[in-house]
């Protein structure tokens, strides 16, 4: 990937992770785990497409689909896991 490409692909899971907050509401630590989580998830998503071969929404070096795949995925656990309450 060349620079403007990682610098593109931050930008896309930034407005998904960012997205997510905006609708769901939560404190400054969500925002993070959010961010966290979508770039985690969109650089899983796009090296599993650049392994396996798979060509689906592809924009120059950025495999933009399963990017967009493994950011849903990662948000959406994420999420999930941040609802459990942790009393006792």
């Amino acid at each position: 990937m060349t620079f403007p490409a990682i610098v593109f692909s931050f930008f896309v899971a930034t407005l998904f992770g960012s997205f997510l907050h905006f609708w769901r509401g939560g404190s400054l630590f969500r925002l993070g785990l959010y961010l966290v989580l979508s770039w985690i998830g969109f650089f899983a998503g796009h090296w599993i497409a650049e392994s396996l071969s798979i060509r689906f929404i592809d924009v120059g070096t950025i495999h933009l689909g399963f990017g967009i795949l493994g950011t849903l995925v990662f948000l959406g656990l994420g999420y999930w896991l941040s609802q459990f309450d942790q009393q006792n």
